[in-house]
């Protein structure tokens, strides 16, 4: 097996792929493809903006972030869902051979812990023609099939069953994983022994959209297990084709997971010091409201004023106009909300740390900078005093 390490938006790297290669690695839109000129089957291979890892046959491609490592993705996802567990579990990321191991052994451990009390069950509705009334009868059904007759009789029912739509995604999960290759021994044997007592749940085919989950007290158990089947149903490319080659990884869009995780870790932060958040919701600028924007985060004292805006900036490339655009983009969200100070938070290394102050209306941007590479508890204790800082609160350090 050819193995190639490349870092988000780092430099191109050249290798020989089949036509099959080229047509999923295209697909996937993980890299920009270039053909090295007079060879056959020889390509510059230059990673964009997704990072994890994916197997085109016998290619595995590791694309790493520019400013972490791979495996703290899912601390960076996990966090706001859990905290607690996540602080836990990222000890344990750290201690994975891959990226693929550690989203398996993960979801093997809370999965566990799910399944502790036993596979939930729930109400789910069922239809059968049977020779006893249950539930409700179906007229319509009873007459235009049945013609009429007293037997069988149509019926529809709520059944406690195990078959409910939390076990359906977590089988589904289970499933995506154990097509992976190189996942762990022990960890495979976990996932087989899942799908064991999963077994009379019904698998969802492509063909049928995933299950719709609402999250209640009744099934508060699976939440964290729920919430990493939907990351490994979300970001996973599976079951592909491209001719003979099987495809199978992941891929994530850093900028999304990192906007995430600020916003996300930054309102927990703000809680502490009273009011509420608005995280990514509509707003409008104009009287009519006809010119939306959406901020990453509002903050809210609670007489309901906006006191502060945040926006998180993921860059990872020197674009044209960067970062005045950033810049114009703030100062259009500070003076649509009567605030006076608004704030970008960059991840650090790709982005100025500064203050400009805007001439005429007196608004003042500020430009600060996470560094993703520190340690969780130190990474959000930065951002605990960031937080503090923007609704100018005493530091909590």
């Amino acid at each position: 097996m050819t193995s190639l390490d490349l870092i988000e938006h780092g430099e191109a790297r050249t290798v020989d792929l089949s036509s099959d290669q080229f047509e999923a690695l295209r697909a996937l839109k993980c890299a920009e493809l270039t053909r090295v000129s007079g060879s056959v089957g020889r390509y510059r291979i230059k990673p964009m903006r997704k990072v994890g890892s994916v197997r085109l046959g016998s290619l595995q491609i590791n694309i790493r972030p520019k400013v972490a490592e791979l495996q703290r993705i899912l601390f960076f996802i996990g966090y706001n869902s859990n905290p607690a567990i996540w602080r836990d579990e990222f000890v344990r990321l750290g201690q994975a051979d891959g990226l693929y191991p550690a989203v398996a052994e993960s979801f093997v451990r809370l999965v566990n812990k799910a399944l502790e009390r036993g596979v939930m069950r729930g109400y789910i509705p069922a239809s059968e023609s049977i020779s006893v009334i249950r539930g409700r009868i179906r007229f319509q059904e009873q007459i235009t099939r049945n013609y009429g007759r007293p037997v069988p009789i149509a019926v529809e029912y709520d059944d406690y069953s195990m078959d409910v739509a939390e076990n359906r995604t977590l089988l589904l999960a289970t499933l995506r994983l154990l097509g992976l290759p190189d996942i762990g021994i022990e960890a495979r044997r976990q996932l087989t022994r899942i799908r064991a007592i999963l077994d009379s749940i019904t698998v969802v085919s492509k063909r049928n959209a995933r299950p719709k989950i609402t999250f209640t007290k009744l099934n508060m158990r699976y939440h964290d297990a729920l919430r990493l089947s939907a990351v490994i149903l979300d970001n996973s490319s599976f079951d592909q084709k491209a001719g003979p080659l099987a495809v199978s990884g992941f891929l994530f869009d850093m900028w999304k997971v990192y906007e995430d995780f600020v916003t996300g870790a930054m309102s927990m932060a703000m809680m502490r010091h009273g009011g509420k958040p608005k995280v990514q919701v509509d707003h409008y600028m104009d009287a009519a409201s006809t010119i939306r924007f959406i901020p990453d985060l509002v903050w809210y004292d609670d007489s309901g004023r906006p006191i502060a805006v945040v926006d998180a900036k993921y860059k990872v490339e020197k674009l044209k106009g960067y970062p005045e655009s950033d810049l114009y983009q703030m100062l259009a969200y500070c003076s649509a909300l009567g605030i006076k100070e608004g704030h970008l938070v960059y991840a650090k290394g790709n982005g100025p740390v500064s203050v400009h102050v805007i001439r005429s209306c007196g608004i003042v941007i500020h430009c600060h900078s996470l560094d993703l590479a520190l340690a969780p508890n130190q990474l959000l204790a930065e951002i605990d005093s960031l937080a503090a800082a923007i609704l100018r609160k005493p530091s909590p350090f």
